[in-house]
């Protein structure tokens, strides 16, 4: 754990969101984890200019 910083998401609460939304397994299983990693990063940019 780093404090003060995102480092992912709860990809099961994610697949759950996504199966409650109608969205595919398959698309979601191709797509959360480049989703995740760009919201992990901007997150991260924004904590950080709110902070430094």
């Amino acid at each position: 754990m780093l404090p003060g910083a995102v480092i992912g998401w709860d990809l099961t609460a994610a697949l759950a969101l996504g199966n409650a939304l109608g969205v595919p397994p398959l698309a979601m299983a191709e797509l959360l984890p480049v989703i995740e990693a760009v919201m992990v990063a901007k997150l991260n940019e924004q904590m950080e200019r709110l902070n430094g």
